[in-house]
């Protein structure tokens, strides 16, 4: 009867996956996790099955996930951290090499306080844990063979540790080298200062909360957290850790979305900084969407003409385009973005995890802004979302990590040469002129992400008649946005509307309208006054 080799079990948050995965590459065999065979099942993410059909269904799918896991699965296995309170889940795992992995609460709160997707542990995160852990660790030690701390221990070292528990051998191949290249921690990428800014780092990667203090720093006294009314959860987890470290620290909830990005908004965020005494040595910490960070960039901007600000973005598009660069604003009645500054943040941390909640319309629409970013400057990302189009609609793709990472390196690699889009930093508007003219005509109820799509085709389109670019990247256009799901067309008779909007684009000088085409893939250009005609054919192009 086939059995697996190991067995992970604890609670959420502790790195079975990481670990898992470290152990099969050192054991030369394969890993499976119970919570990734329930997401398959199901459709949808964990916190959307407890949010749609609650926690007792999601319990009944946890266990027949394990059943089959267990009788199926030769390798190693991780279950989800509350799968031990299934009485069939425990007898089953009677007899096996099963590894209890335990941390204590503080380092808990710094590895899950940011996940959104973590539905048992979204307010208080301390009291949740200690709640949580007193119901289930006398389960976890039950079920155990051995029990493996993790505190201040790297994956590697929880991974050694385990084998060395079992008594079990490395593989005779090279499975140590490859563990090491699995475990590397976060991606960092240097953004330089420029034009009397300080350069700053993006940090990539998962449970990310415990490096926010550190860019913090120890001078600071407050710190103001804002976030969207749909993360008030996340907003107030974070500001009870960041209290319990010793900052006076404040949450602003700001409304959703666009609806954040007004000058009323920007004036109710001041008064609480000047309400709370929010001095010029004092943080500001974004946490959320796009909108979220450039309020409150803005924010930071202005309030005693710059204070240093954080960006924790929370959506696909936040990670690789707004929190980055240093571009703040919000939208006026004459268009969008149209009242900002350029103010860079002191940091950028993207939770990798908070992806793993968020709806797919969201997730597909942050892909736009990648798709962007393999047209101007990096083909690989065209190459891969192309390889599986469907897993690219996913976090839980094999190519995520590597698409974000990309398109932000294409990003801090334009802003660091440019910051204030007086050149170079233009071709990052790519598909945005016209976007942002669907966006104004739809009053921003359409995603940015999809009228960057159509705005893509268009600029295409319109490359493509300028006899600028070849018939076969113009068509490619067409075929990678698709195949994620995003749009290709927009209502054709709004089109002397949009043409109005346009003119007042940023890029625009003058009557003069200028929008970024590209002369063949990777080299992006200005075009400057197109013929009206011209304009006119190739939004026919998109027309529905």
């Amino acid at each position: 009867m086939s059995a697996p080799l190991i067995v992970l079990v604890g609670p959420m948050g502790v790195g079975k996956s990481t670990v898992g995965e470290l152990l099969a590459a050192r054991l030369g065999t394969s890993y499976r996790d119970t919570d990734a065979d329930v997401v398959a099942t199901a459709g949808k993410p964990i916190a959307e099955i407890f949010y749609d059909e609650g926690e007792d269904r999601f319990r009944e799918l946890e266990s027949g996930a394990v059943r089959a896991a267990v009788a199926e699965h030769t390798g190693v296995l991780s279950l989800g951290g509350g799968a031990v309170l299934d009485e069939t889940t425990r007898a089953l795992l009677a007899g096996h090499a099963v590894v209890y992995l335990s941390m204590d609460v503080d380092e808990a709160v710094k590895r899950v306080g940011l996940n959104t997707a973590r539905p048992l542990l979204a307010v208080n995160p301390r009291r949740q844990w200690r709640e949580l852990m007193e119901a289930r660790r006398h389960l976890y030690t039950d079920v155990a063979r051995v029990v493996v701390a993790t505190d201040e221990r790297t994956p590697e070292e929880v991974a050694q540790a385990v084998l060395d528990a079992l008594e079990l051998p490395d593989a005779p191949s090279s499975g140590r080298e490859n563990a090491t290249m699995t475990d590397q921690g976060p991606t960092r990428i240097q953004v330089a200062g420029s034009a009397g800014t300080d350069p700053y780092e993006v940090v990539i990667g998962r449970q990310l909360l415990g490096e926010l203090p550190t860019i913090i720093g120890d001078r600071v006294k407050r710190v103001a957290i804002l976030h969207p009314e749909a993360l008030a959860e996340t907003g107030e987890a974070v500001r009870q850790d960041l209290a319990a470290q010793g900052y006076e620290a404040i949450a602003i909830q700001l409304p959703n979305a666009e609806e954040a990005k007004t000058v009323e908004v920007a004036a109710y965020c001041w008064k609480a900084l000047g309400q709370t005494g929010f001095t010029r040595t004092d943080v500001i910490v974004g946490v959320g969407g796009g909108a979220t960070t450039d309020v409150a960039g803005f924010v930071a901007a202005t309030w005693l003409r710059g204070v240093r600000w954080i960006a924790v973005p929370t959506t696909v598009l936040a990670m690789v385009d707004a929190a980055v660069g240093g571009k703040t604003g919000i939208n006026t009645a004459e268009g969008k973005n149209l009242v900002g500054a350029f103010h860079p943040p002191a940091g950028v941390l993207c939770d990798l995890a908070a992806l793993d909640s968020l709806p797919v319309n969201d997730y597909v629409s942050g892909m736009a802004e990648i798709i962007k970013a393999g047209f101007i400057s990096d083909p690989v990302i065209l190459d891969l979302v192309e390889a599986d189009p469907q897993a690219a609609r996913t976090p839980a793709g094999p190519h995520t990590s590597e698409l974000i990472e990309r398109a932000i390196r294409v990003k801090a690699e334009v802003v660091s040469s440019d910051l204030k889009e007086s050149g170079l930093r233009e071709i990052l508007n790519y598909g945005h002129t016209l976007a942002h003219a669907i966006e104004k005509n739809e009053r921003y109820k359409w995603r940015h992400g999809a009228a960057v799509s159509v705005g893509m085709v268009f600029a295409a389109e319109l490359g493509r008649l300028a006899g600028r670019l070849d018939d076969a990247t113009a068509d490619r256009h067409r075929a990678v946005l698709e195949s994620v799901g995003l749009p290709l067309t927009y209502r054709g008779d709004q089109w002397p509307k949009l043409l109005e909007n346009m003119k007042v684009d940023k890029k625009s000088r003058g009557d003069l309208l200028r929008f970024i085409v590209l002369d063949a893939l990777g080299k992006p250009t200005v075009l400057e006054g197109p013929d009206p005609a011209v304009l006119l054919a190739a939004y026919g192009e998109v027309s529905a």
